[in-house]
């Protein structure tokens, strides 16, 4: 029992002291993580040179509309979007919103 404790001690120690240890697996750089991509498929409600409006509406739940900002950095694939056709966007969140990375156009508007 007084070996479980030590062992017990001298690994709360040692992840303690050294927070890169391959025990906690977690290694801090000082740099705040990468911004991770997310995906969002709608139909395009509003459109403009800055932004670009998506509403989905999933089965069983509320609508959900998102605003995504854009920029020159922004790729777009199959044309450039018109009002109800059907894109997925892939996004990352900033500080000044959701910024559009790249937008695929999924089916003309009818």
């Amino acid at each position: 029992m007084v070996r479980g404790a030590l062992g017990f001690v001298i690994l709360l120690i040692t992840s303690v002291v050294l927070p890169g240890s391959p025990q906690t697996g977690v290694v801090q750089t000082g740099e705040p993580p990468a911004a991770k991509d997310q995906f969002f498929t709608g139909y395009v409600i509003a459109i403009d040179e800055e932004s670009l409006t998506v509403s989905r509406a999933a089965t069983g739940k509320n609508s959900s509309t998102k605003t995504f900002v854009l920029t020159a950095a922004t790729r777009f694939e199959g044309g450039k979007p018109e009002v109800r056709a059907r894109v997925t966007v892939r996004y990352v969140k900033t500080d000044d919103g959701d910024r559009a990375v790249h937008i695929i156009l999924r089916r003309p508007p009818k």
